[in-house]
């Protein structure tokens, strides 16, 4: 079938108000893009809570980059409960087991690898929080939007463009419905295969999520950091 382009435009509002806006390349027919960029838009007008900052976007081969959500959290957030456990397997070809996460604060994120400019960019922004935040309890978590070619020697070779050092940054794939349950219930961000939300969700040391922020904006990002900072300098029960 043809590939068609479309874009949705939502009401926007000044500061970190509502704010949605899809643009993405689609194969497939009329009635199915419209649907998901109509199912992007409205949930993001049900959320009932601040909704994305500005996100840059992709589109490429049929995939897209679409930021704005159903249940995305304010920036930050009071401690809630701590997230429910999930396995995959890491860039290394390695079963990951979240359970490893407890006792470390970490940020979860989602992209995929041929994500021709925000994903890298995104990326970019997390390799440069490791290095500045160079504290082995701060761990990045990755998730892969487009398992099926995302492979672990696929996400090793992108890992290695950031030179990430695989204890602390986990690039991960499997499961595709295991992805979507990680990133809509855990992240609260919208995954699709090739759509996904730029932003940094960070966890305490429990498991629960405190905020999250864009990762393309600089401003957002200094948040992010002293979200980060803040939770790591939190007094352990």
């Amino acid at each position: 079938m043809a590939t068609r382009t479309i874009t949705e435009a939502a009401r926007t509002a000044g500061g970190d108000g509502p704010q949605l806006r899809t643009c993405r390349r689609w194969r497939g027919g009329p009635g199915r893009a419209v649907g998901i960029a109509c199912w992007l838009l409205l949930a993001a007008g049900c959320a009932g809570e601040s909704a994305p900052d500005s996100a840059g976007r992709s589109a490429a081969g049929g995939m897209a980059s679409a930021t704005g959500q159903a249940v995305e959290p304010q920036q930050q957030l009071p401690p809630g409960e701590a997230a429910e456990r999930f396995e995959l397997i890491d860039q290394g070809g390695n079963a990951f087991d979240s359970a490893t996460l407890a006792g470390k604060v970490w940020m979860g994120s989602i992209f995929f690898a041929n994500c021709p400019g925000p994903c890298f960019r995104e990326n970019q922004a997390i390799a440069d929080i490791l290095r500045e935040i160079d504290d082995p309890e701060f761990v990045a978590v990755s998730l892969t939007c487009d398992p099926d070619n995302d492979t672990p020697d696929v996400l090793n070779h992108y890992a290695a463009r950031f030179e990430a050092d695989p204890d602390r940054w986990k690039f991960l794939t499997g499961d595709m419905e295991v992805i979507k349950r990680v990133g809509m219930e855990t992240f609260k961000l919208p995954v699709e295969v090739g759509v996904h939300s730029e932003r940094g969700v960070v966890f305490d040391r429990q498991g629960r999520m405190r905020g999250s922020y864009h990762l393309l904006q600089e401003d957002r990002v200094q948040r992010l950091k002293k979200l980060i900072r803040d939770v790591l300098a939190e007094e352990q029960p």
